[in-house]
């Protein structure tokens, strides 16, 4: 198992270390329900330091970014932040990730810890004819991602960086530190990337302030589940693309091309057999990864892809990748728990109101 910049801190506060994506993380330091309500109404911190980063430089950066991602970064203004996915021939996924635009021909990406070594070699396949320097940063960078409606007061005033002009979805360098306003909570929040002394300097700082909660990957998996955001593995997957996740926005098929434009264009045009939905039961019962979604007639037609009893709402709720005649809101559906069936309805698959600064 690796281990991040801040195992050690982790450790020393007790928390509830379990591995993950070949690290050793933090689920929780005193429990899932505390660190999330944190976050939703004041202010926590997670060390994200196994995600990955990559750097694209050089003459053809935006082409080569172009080649290899859904989204559209063609004359983007610098500072500018865009999330997207990288697709095979096929259309399936190979990571969904964040590339920020650092300067002219200048790229920062951030892809999911479980991935770096899959993408790192997809990523240098399609390199082949491309003018570009293009760097596996990830054991060089330590990240935190500081979020909730807290998270600007407390990261000028204990960390002391600015960051009150950035507005989502943009970034900024101060020094060598990268701050974006970006987050996988569904709140407002910023994700800090510097080298491991500086990362260790600044938690230190947050838990000493008293004014940020440690928060472990348990409620981070909650409070993007609440609001909608996928997670590669379960919403996202070789096998399940952007088009069947309900990711279509960020598939630009404007663009010139890219890689797996055109099966995506033909899912778009034709439809797939498959889509993601959100379910919500009627009952108490939790559904699971992996539990089967059957129609009113207790025919199997779909899996769970991410189920929970939500914390902000208070109902039991999941993801899940149903046959599309299936997928229309308010259509009756039933998700198999255990030896029981319990009946819930087709919702949409935000679960609880984002509170991002757009202004």
């Amino acid at each position: 198992m690796k281990k991040t910049c801040l195992y050690d801190k982790h450790v020393a506060l007790g928390a509830l270390m379990s591995p993950f994506a070949g690290f050793e993380m933090p689920i929780q330091y005193t429990n899932i329900t505390d660190e999330h309500q944190a976050v939703r109404t004041a202010c926590g911190v997670f060390d994200v330091s196994h995600m990955g980063e990559v750097s694209v430089k050089g003459n053809d950066a935006e082409r080569y970014v172009q080649h290899i991602f859904t989204n559209d970064v063609k004359d983007a203004p610098i500072g500018k932040v865009y999330y997207g996915m990288m697709c095979y021939e096929h259309g399936g996924t190979v990571d969904d990730l964040l590339v920020y635009k650092m300067g002219d021909q200048d790229f920062f990406l951030v892809i999911n810890a479980a991935n770096i070594d899959k993408d790192w070699a997809w990523m240098q396949q399609q390199a082949e004819g491309f003018d570009i320097d293009l760097r596996n940063l990830s054991d060089d960078y330590g990240q935190l991602a500081v979020q909730g409606p807290d998270a600007e007061a407390v990261v000028e005033e204990v960390l002391g960086l600015e960051c009150k002009e950035l507005t989502f979805y943009t970034v900024k360098t101060i020094g060598d530190v990268i701050v974006s306003r970006t987050g996988y909570t569904g709140e407002d929040g910023f994700e800090i990337y510097a080298g491991p002394a500086f990362i260790n300097d600044c938690w230190d700082k947050l838990l000493a302030s008293g004014r940020c909660k440690p928060c472990g990957l348990g409620c981070r998996d909650t409070l993007r589940f609440e609001v909608g955001l996928p997670l590669y593995g379960d919403e996202l997957s070789e096998e399940i693309s952007p088009i069947m996740a309900g990711l279509g926005i960020f598939v630009k098929l404007d663009k010139e091309e890219f890689v797996g434009r055109e099966a995506l264009a033909r899912q778009k045009a034709e439809g797939v057999a498959r889509k993601l939905v959100g379910i919500e039961l009627k009952d108490k019962a939790i559904p699971r990864h992996g539990y089967t979604v059957l129609n009113a007639d207790g025919e199997a037609i779909g899996e769970v892809t991410t189920g929970y009893h939500t914390i902000s709402s208070d109902k039991s709720v999941c993801m899940a990748l149903v046959d599309t005649p299936y997928a229309k809101l308010g259509t009756e559906l039933q998700v198999q728990i255990r030896k029981k069936v319990f009946p819930g309805v087709v919702v949409k698959k935000r679960f609880y109101d984002k509170h991002y600064k757009k202004d």
